[in-house]
C-alpha cells in the first residue's frame, strides 16, 4: 500500500494545469470590484451629498437667521465676515451677549417658519 501512495504525486504531476485566461482572472477580481462599487455607493456618494447640502446650508447664513453650533447654542445671526470664515451670534436679548464663532461651526439654521409654527403650538 506504501507503494501506491508513492505514485500519487507523480500522476498529479502529469495532469495538464489550466491556462490562465482573461476570463478566470476578471472572475477572480469581480468579488473586489463588487465590493468597491457597493463601498461608493454606501459610504463615499452619501457623504459628498451631505457635504454639498451642508455647504450650501453655510453659503445661505445670513443676517437675522436663527442658528444652533454644534455646541448647542442657540443665537441669531447678527454678522457674517466670510473672508474671515467668522459668524457673530446674539445669544441673549435682555443683556445683549454676542459670541464670535467660525461659520464651520453652525450645526443648522434654524427657519422662521418652523419658530412661528412651535410658538403657535
Amino acid at each position: 500500500m506504501l507503494r501506491s501512495l508513492q505514485g500519487l504525486p507523480l500522476l498529479a504531476d502529469d495532469a495538464p494545469k489550466p491556462a490562465a485566461d482573461s476570463t478566470t482572472l476578471l472572475l477572480q477580481f469581480l468579488p473586489f470590484v463588487a465590493i468597491g462599487v457597493l463601498f461608493y455607493f454606501l459610504m463615499i456618494r452619501p457623504q459628498r451629498r451631505e457635504q454639498s447640502r451642508r455647504q450650501t446650508m453655510l453659503d445661505a447664513v445670513q443676517k437675522n437667521d436663527h442658528v444652533v453650533t454644534i455646541g448647542g447654542v442657540y443665537g441669531v445671526v447678527t454678522n457674517v465676515h466670510r473672508e474671515a470664515d467668522e459668524v457673530t451670534l446674539k445669544v441673549d436679548e435682555a443683556t445683549n451677549t454676542k459670541l464670535r464663532v467660525t461659520l464651520s461651526s453652525i450645526a443648522r439654521v434654524i427657519r422662521e417658519e418652523t419658530t412661528q409654527d412651535a410658538s403657535t403650538k
